[in-house]
C-alpha cells in the first residue's frame, strides 16, 4: 500500500526539534544549498537521501525546475523532491547499488561509525539512491562525504570487474544530498516508514522486511506499520514543539 498524501506530506516537514539526549550544537546550525533552508547540528534527528550520479538525466531536472516557475513558490519544494523520488524510483541510471557487492560495501559504510558519528534509526539502499534516517553527533556534510568517498573508490575500482556500468571514471554519487530534520514523533514514524516502505512502492519487492538492504529486517515492519525503529536500548522519541 503507498503511503497517503498526507504522509507523504508529513515526510515533507521542515520544522523539526532535538533528540532527547542532547542539545544541538548552535554553530552553524542555518544553512541554504540554493532552495530550502536546512538545520545541520549535532544533537538532532536527520533524515537524508543520496544518489548515484547518473541517477536522474540533467535535461529532466533542467525541465523540471522551468515547470515549477509555475506553481507556487510555497508548493515547489515538496513537488520538486516527489517528482524526483518517482523518478529515482523508476529506475533511472546504471543502479550500481543493485548489485549485491556494491550495496553490502555501502551497508558496511553506513554502519562503520554507527553509535560514534551518528546513530542510525532507519536506513534503505535502493539501486540508485540511499535513505538514511539518523541522530547526528558530527555535521551532516562531513558524514555523508565518509560514506560515498569510501564507497566510490571501492566502486570505481571494481567497477569493470564487476560490470556496475558506472559511466564517468571519476565520480560515482551526485555532489549534492537531501537532508531534512525530524520535528517530533509523528514525524519521525512517518519519515522511518517510508524509508523502509520505498522498496515495496517501486515493486521491488513484497514487504519490506524482504528487502535484503534496509533496516527494515530488523524493524519490526507489518502491515505498513513500524513497532520499532531503533535499538531496544536506544531512545530516539523527541519532544512535540
Amino acid at each position: 500500500m503507498k503511503p497517503t498524501k498526507t504522509r507523504r506530506q508529513n515526510a515533507e516537514g521542515d520544522v523539526g526539534v532535538r533528540a532527547k539526549s542532547g542539545a544541538p550544537d548552535s554553530r552553524k546550525e542555518w544553512y541554504s544549498r540554493g532552495y530550502l533552508p536546512h538545520r545541520d547540528a549535532t544533537g538532532l534527528l536527520q533524515a537524508v537521501t543520496f544518489r548515484l550520479a547518473d541517477s536522474l538525466p540533467k535535461e529532466k531536472l533542467e525541465r523540471l525546475e522551468e515547470e515549477l516557475t509555475e506553481r507556487p513558490e510555497t508548493l515547489r519544494g515538496a513537488e520538486r523532491r516527489q517528482r524526483i523520488e518517482q523518478w529515482l524510483d523508476a529506475g533511472m541510471g546504471c543502479c550500481a547499488l543493485r548489485h549485491p557487492e556494491m550495496a553490502s560495501q555501502m551497508r558496511d559504510a553506513l554502519r562503520h561509525f554507527d553509535s560514534q558519528r551518528y546513530r542510525l534509526i532507519a536506513w534503505c539502499i535502493m539501486p540508485n539512491h540511499v535513505h538514511i534516517l539518523m541522530e547526528t553527533f558530527a555535521p551532516i556534510a562531513r558524514i555523508v562525504q565518509g560514506w560515498k568517498s569510501v564507497t566510490a573508490r571501492w566502486a570505481l575500482a571494481q567497477n569493470e570487474k564487476l560490470g556496475l556500468g558506472i559511466p564517468d571514471s571519476n565520480h560515482l554519487w551526485m555532489r549534492d544530498y537531501w537532508d531534512r530534520y525530524i520535528r517530533n514523533d509523528g514525524h519521525l514514524e512517518n519519515v522511518a516508514l517510508y524509508i523502509h516502505q520505498n522498496p515495496v512502492n517501486a515493486g521491488l519487492c513484497e514487504s519490506a522486511g524482504d528487502w535484503l538492504w534496509s533496516s527494515a529486517r530488523n524493524a519490526g515492519v507489518s502491515n505498513g506499520r513500524v513497532f520499532s525503529v531503533h535499538d531496544a536500548d536506544g531512545d530516539v522519541s523527541v519532544p512535540e514543539p
